[in-house]
Parts: structure tokens; C-alpha cells; sequence
């Protein structure tokens, strides 16, 4: 008899903001033993992980930039190598960076660094791991974009492009593993509040939302939460707005 195989999810930029929320409810909601991945800041991991296990659910920290594709390699190979009989059957793409400014006074380098993160760092998680989710016949993948990705928003043309392109190999990537009952599907947030937003004038901004206020970290991480159940089998492809009614 086969021994039944150990489950877990990985949340990419999982140490703070909308990934540290969604580590919490996915511990909450779901089975899953939760690996928390962060590039540099361990002191945020760790406050995740102990998030994570006050929710009742338990978890691992695993270090590694999702931009350097060789380090991804590694990591998650001696990872399976350590868990011979585990599988990754949850997967929320979420690592992210902005760099804002103005297209014309925009430098390569924060051009390169935010699709690197947003787009790049997709391929080299999701990659890595895509054979095992065939394999398993099983899995979900989630990729974190934003309501910049649908409509444009100013002063992040970096931003709007890696998470445009996002949406697109979501929708492709969706088509090519459905017969395996892997599911790919975007969750676009609007204006949340997390460390990423905090310089932003929430007064002035709200008043452009029709629910006159930013949403929570909470809230999106609910929606992810369902995604990554067994409940979201018949939807894939699709893009989720989480964003008080400001673009559908």
C-alpha cells in the first residue's frame, strides 16, 4: 500500500502584509502545514510563523528570492529531499515588490527589479513545482496581482506590466493542467492596507472607492483561503477583484 503522501502549502513574500494574513488563514481554514518563504527579513518570519501556530496550525520558515532562479532550485530541491514523501499541493505566488515613479524618469533597474519579482519569480516557484502537482493529479495555484494589472494605474507602469503579464500566464497556465485537476487562478487586490500602502493619503483615496474605505489583508486572504480549498475545483482562470466596487 502507497503511504499516503504530506501536504503542504507555500506562500512566497510570506513574512508580512497580505502574505502574512493569508499564512494565518490558511492555517486556520485548511490542513496544511504552512512553509512561510521570505528573502531577508526573518525577524517578520518568524512573527508569522508564531501567527501561524497561535491560529492552531503549524508551520516552517524557507528562505530564498524568488528572483534567483538557481537559489529557488536548490532550496526547494534539498526541501523535498529532506520530506521525501511530501508535496506541495498549494502554492500562492505572493513575493512583490513596487518601485513607483514616472514611466519617463523610470531607471532599467526598477523596471527589471519588479517584473523580476512579480513575473519572474512566478516562473521560478511555480516551474520548479509544477511536475510534482501533475504527478499528484492535485493542486492549486494562486498568483497574488493587483487592480493595477487589469486597468493601468499611473506611476507604476512597472507594476502594471508584471502583473498584467501575470494575469495572462495565469489564464494559459489554467488551460494547460485543468485534465489534472490543478487549478490556476489570480486574486487582484484594489487598495489594502499593509506596510506597502501606509504612505499613501487613505482620506483623499477612499473617496475614488464606492465602499469609501481601503480593505483589509483579512479579507483577501478569505478569498485565497477558499481558493486554495478542495471547494474551488470548477473555477480556474479566473481573475478575483478584491477592491470596494473602484474597477470590475
Amino acid at each position: 500500500m502507497k503511504e499516503e503522501k504530506k501536504k503542504y502549502a507555500l506562500v512566497t513574500g510570506g513574512s508580512r502584509g497580505i502574505g502574512r494574513a493569508i499564512c494565518v488563514q490558511l492555517a486556520k481554514d485548511l490542513d496544511y502545514p504552512i512553509l512561510i518563504n521570505y528573502n531577508s527579513n526573518s525577524e517578520a518570519a518568524q512573527e508569522t510563523l508564531k501567527m501561524v501556530e497561535a491560529a492552531g496550525g503549524t508551520g516552517e520558515l524557507i528562505q530564498f528570492n524568488v528572483v534567483d532562479e538557481e537559489q529557488v532550485k536548490s532550496v526547494l530541491g534539498a526541501w523535498h529531499e529532506k520530506n521525501k514523501n511530501a508535496v506541495i499541493e498549494v502554492l500562492v505566488n505572493n513575493a512583490g515588490i513596487t518601485k513607483d515613479g514616472l514611466f519617463m524618469w523610470m531607471t532599467k533597474k526598477d523596471w527589471s527589479s519588479v517584473i523580476d519579482t512579480s513575473l519572474n519569480g512566478f516562473y521560478n516557484v511555480t516551474n520548479t513545482l509544477i511536475q510534482n502537482l501533475l504527478v499528484n493529479k492535485y493542486g492549486r495555484i494562486i498568483n497574488m496581482v493587483s487592480v493595477s494589472g487589469l486597468k493601468g494605474t499611473p506611476g507604476q507602469t512597472n507594476y502594471s506590466a508584471a502583473k498584467g503579464a501575470l494575469i495572462g500566464a495565469t489564464k494559459a497556465l489554467a488551460q494547460e493542467v485543468a485534465k489534472r485537476k490543478v487549478t490556476v487562478n489570480a486574486v487582484a487586490p484594489g487598495f489594502i492596507k499593509t506596510e506597502m500602502t501606509e504612505d499613501l493619503n487613505e482620506q483623499e483615496l477612499k473617496k475614488m472607492i464606492p465602499a469609501n474605505r481601503f480593505g483589509t489583508a483579512q479579507e483577501v486572504a478569505h478569498v485565497v483561503s477558499f481558493l486554495a480549498s478542495d471547494k474551488s475545483g470548477y473555477i480556474t482562470g479566473e481573475v478575483i477583484n478584491i477592491n470596494g466596487g473602484i474597477y470590475s
